[in-house]
């Protein structure tokens, strides 16, 4: 996200969580509607990072703890056939929530395809 500043320099901040491993319910085979699946999760976040820098205080920034355990609970507690919803609802989640304009999200379902080491999609949502 490109935001001006005081000076007239522009910057573009970006908060990012990877890797974030959560389990869920999800396939479209019997097997994959018992057996919770490995799903890792990469987000890059857009976000103004000047007023946090200025005050030191975390209620001035995109606190990626709350999004983090916000993701986590939203999957853990998901049942969607398709990965595409889950990173549809994901990402909907987080610009809703928590006021996000722009996000980036990988999501992997490792082990989804013999053969392959990962296999998911990525999505970009908002305005950069």
């Amino acid at each position: 996200m490109r935001q001006r500043h005081r000076d007239n320099s522009v910057a573009s901040d970006i908060i990012y969580i990877k890797d974030l491993k959560v389990r869920a319910l999800i396939g479209i085979y019997g097997w994959e509607r018992q057996v919770p699946q490995a799903i890792v999760l990469d987000l890059e976040m857009a976000t103004d990072i000047a007023k946090a820098a200025q005050s030191d205080k975390i209620e001035d920034t995109l606190n990626y703890k709350a999004v983090a355990k916000r993701v986590i609970e939203f999957v853990e507690n998901s049942q969607f056939e398709l990965v595409e919803t889950l990173a549809e609802r994901i990402a909907g989640l987080i610009v809703d929530e928590f006021q996000v304009p722009w996000l980036r999200l990988r999501l992997n379902k490792k082990g989804a395809l013999r053969g392959a080491q990962d296999v998911g999609l990525i999505i970009e949502r908002g305005r950069q």
